[in-house]
């Protein structure tokens, strides 16, 4: 049966409706159900209402809500030792008041039987306070009580000791307040459990506070001198060292690694000090024992801390080896001339590097090695003053130049700054740290870093020689050549290139300066670079910076070859232009692009210098502006260098208008018209090729050059001949625009020919308008506006039908 006669029939057994009615029915539906739903929602809430308990009684104060707690702003237990604290300040300060003002008042037994007693209680009450477990308060009477002896030292001086030695009575004093102290301490310590648990914590880091001043008081009361102050620094320090690494209680180590870092620290700064001033080879001596002892110190503490601390150890291994340098250096100072106390130091600071191949743990020979690149590093920034003057102090012959060679290298380099005092060593320190760099560094993370630093100072090396040695002028210009030529000789492609490149650029530059003292080592040197240059700018890779050297010393002896046969600038720029051209030969055979690009820069720099020495002499600036074009419109051959030819014409266009000049000529159309012709020449031949070229590029530019300059002088001209003739030639172009259909002549002809109409026709309307009543301007400014609303929209088609024929125009 077919389906559409089965459909027909259960539609109609079934009565279905269409699909639209059934829609509505649902839709019917479905909002009854809703509104059913609302009304069960609210019988639901009624009785769940009805069936909750009966409310309390109407006369009873509502219960209000309970307020939120408040958050304590501190803790109980910080509550507890401020109160502690302040307390026991309190009865501190008490103390002092009672000892100080309310003293004699009492007898000799009074006052014992006082300070006595409430010392012993203050001292034995914390026991008791402990077993009971108030901690805290103990800790605070415990406070009391240390001060309370502080009082009791006090109290014996003022009655038993009133005329001793205050300095010597305070030693004394503090080293039996500490060892009472530490005894109580570790005494609390047996009655009451070990310190760390159940101890009090105050009496042994207040113990090893008092420490502290033992030594230094007694060296001071002594009368001692500053080697024996600073020594007992020093043994204060080592003192606290050990008590830093051997006790297990950590507020003592953290005490005592203060007092080791302060004492050590002002000891190792006052014997510094003290090498530093050393007047004779003995002072120098006790110094260097004082700075070796700190040293040791230092030693010893990195030895037990490189297990658990090896960034601690490796630095107090490097402040140990800078110490130890320190200490040697002073005594070679004091026993070796001026010029080698640094070479000396340099030498103890590379000796710390022996320890490298011993057994000692890793962290200290990492902060030896640290201590001796430091030395190193110091002593090579100790030669960069005469590295300096070797490199710059050659410039200062730019303003002598040819006016004779000095006696010997120094004297070449220190035309205009001082040789640095005591650097005659510098070529000594540079070459043994290059040497340092070379065998030391094994690592080959680090190798190639090493490899260029030790070839810098080596060049730095051969830089300083012969200023440092005081050798003759010409064997520091023998030198440099030769440094030149091995820095060249080492750009392998094994090494880095840039950094001797670099280096033999600086050296070049430096010994082409130095060679301007006299009229044959100038020449003789930039022919020896650029021939140079060259010959290195035909090994692989070297091409990018050697070409560009060659040309640019080429340039300049170009320039030094003039001078030397007598030329005047002018004429001088002709043998100049060698460069140029060279650069631009060279460059079109070259294939290398990042060569090419270098090589055609610089033969642009020298055809600008070309240019620059004939700005005094129109004549030969406009023939040296020529062959400037010359060479740019022979490179703009070369298929990828086309668009050097606007270059090429722009330089064309200004020698004629400088040769112009030079004759004198004012007239804008002796200026104007020689790049007319060509560019409308130029634009033609491109119409020709490409006929979808617009006509304002082909003679837009052409056309512009000439009518407009025109124009202005014809505005300015009060003779009729010029006006004439811009007239008759914008008309030409004109009917020429409207003959071949181009807008850009007919547009820029017309403009012109109206302008210059209106201004031939500006003296008579000038005299019409001065010869009309006052209300006539006016006047016909209202008839104009009326003609013109009034065929507005005749001028709309006329206007719509100029821009169709405009627009089917080329």
């Amino acid at each position: 049966m077919p389906a559409n006669v089965t459909g027909t029939t259960l539609r109609g057994m079934t009565h279905i409706p269409p699909p639209a009615e059934e829609l509505r029915i649902l839709d019917t539906e479905l909002r009854q159900l809703d509104a059913r739903r609302t009304v069960l929602l609210a019988r639901r809430a009624w009785l769940v209402a009805a069936l909750r308990p009966a409310a309390p009684v109407p006369h009873a104060p509502r219960a209000t809500p309970a307020a939120p707690a408040r958050r304590p702003e501190t803790t109980a237990p910080g509550v507890q030792n401020v109160l502690l604290l302040l307390g026991g300040i309190l009865l501190t300060v008490a103390a002092v008041a009672f000892t100080v003002v309310s003293w004699g008042h009492l007898g000799i037994a009074g006052r014992a039987l006082v300070l006595g007693a409430v010392t012993w209680a203050a001292l034995g009450a914390p026991v008791l306070l402990i077993r009971r477990g108030l901690r805290s308060t103990a800790e605070s009477v415990a406070g009391l009580g240390l001060a309370l002896t502080v009082l009791d030292v006090y109290a014996l001086y003022e009655v038993a000791l009133p005329h001793s030695d205050g300095l010597g009575y305070a030693a004394m004093a503090s080293a039996a307040l500490a060892g009472v102290w530490a005894a109580y301490g570790l005494a609390l310590g047996g009655l009451l459990g070990p310190a760390t648990t159940t101890g009090l914590r105050l009496p042994l880091p207040a113990a090893v506070a008092a420490a502290q001043l033992p030594l230094l008081l007694w060296a001071a009361a002594a009368g001692a001198g500053a080697p024996t102050i600073t020594a007992a620094l020093l043994g204060t320090a080592a003192f606290d060292t050990a008590l830093a690494l051997r006790l297990p209680v950590k507020s003592v180590r953290v005490v005592a690694a203060v007092g080791a870092y302060g004492m050590g620290g002002w000891g190792s700064f006052a014997a510094g000090w003290l090498s530093w001033t050393a007047s004779g080879p003995s002072a120098a001596a006790r110094a260097a024992a004082l700075l070796l002892l700190a040293a040791a110190i230092g030693f010893a503490a990195a030895g037990r801390t490189h297990v658990p601390k090896p960034h601690l150890a490796t630095g107090l291994a490097l402040a140990g080896g800078l110490l130890t340098v320190a200490g040697l250096g002073g005594i070679l100072r004091s026993s070796l001339p001026d010029d080698w106390t640094v070479p000396g130091c340099l030498v103890c600071g590379v000796a710390l590097l022996g320890v490298l191949r011993t057994g000692f743990p890793e962290p200290l020979r990492r902060g030896l090695a640290w201590a001796s690149g430091s030395v190193q590093a110091i002593a090579v920034v100790w030669t960069l003053p005469a590295v300096g003057v070797a490199l710059l102090g050659p410039v200062g012959w730019t303003e002598k130049v040819w006016s004779g060679a000095p006696a010997t290298a120094r004297d070449a380099v220190t035309i205009d700054v001082p040789w640095p005092p005591h650097s005659a060593t510098a070529p000594f320190v540079l070459l043994l740290v290059a040497g340092v760099l070379v065998v030391a560094v094994r690592g080959a993370e680090w190798r190639p870093q090493a490899r260029t630093g030790a070839l810098a100072l080596t060049w730095a090396t051969a830089l300083v020689l012969p200023a440092a040695l005081e050798l003759p002028y010409w064997v520091g210009l023998l030198v440099q050549g030769l440094t030149t030529v091995a820095a060249l000789a080492c750009a392998l492609p094994s090494l880095p290139r840039t950094p001797p490149l670099l280096l033999a650029l600086l050296t070049s530059v430096g010994l082409a300066f130095l060679s301007l003292t006299s009229e044959g080592a100038t020449l003789t040197v930039l022919a020896a670079l650029a021939l140079l240059f060259a010959a290195a700018a035909r090994r692989p890779g070297l091409g990018t910076v050697a070409a560009p050297a060659s040309l640019a010393y080429a340039t300049a002896l170009a320039c030094a070859v003039g001078a030397s046969l007598g030329w005047p600038p002018q004429q001088t720029a002709l043998l100049v232009l060698v460069v140029p051209v060279g650069a631009a030969l060279l460059a079109a055979r070259l294939s290398d692009a990042s060569v090419t690009v270098p090589v055609e820069a610089t033969g642009a720099v020298a055809g600008l210098l070309a240019i620059g020495l004939t700005v005094a002499d129109p004549p030969m600036l406009a023939l040296v502006l020529s062959l400037c074009g010359v060479i740019a419109a022979g490179t703009a051959v070369r298929e990828d260098r086309r668009s050097i030819g606007y270059a090429a014409a722009a330089l064309f266009v200004l020698a004629a208008w400088v040769r112009l000049a030079a004759w004198g000529a004012g007239s804008p159309e002796a200026y104007t018209l020689p790049v007319t012709v060509p560019a409308l020449v130029v634009g033609a031949v491109r119409r020709r090729k490409d006929s979808r070229a617009s006509s304002w590029t082909a003679y837009g530019p052409g056309l512009v050059v000439t009518l407009v300059p025109s124009l202005f002088a014809a505005w300015g001209d009060t003779h009729w001949l010029r006006p004439l003739l811009l007239g008759a030639a914008a008309l030409l172009v004109t009917l020429v625009g409207a003959r071949h259909r181009l807008r850009a002549p007919l547009v820029l002809g017309g403009t012109v020919l109206a302008l210059d109409a209106l201004h031939e026709l500006a003296p008579y309307l000038v005299q019409v308008v001065d010869a009309l009543p006052r209300w006539v301007p006016p006047a016909l400014a209202g008839l104009v506006l009326l003609a013109v609303g009034a065929t507005y929209e005749q001028r709309i088609r006329d206007a719509r039908r100029v821009r169709e024929v405009l627009g089917r125009m080329d």
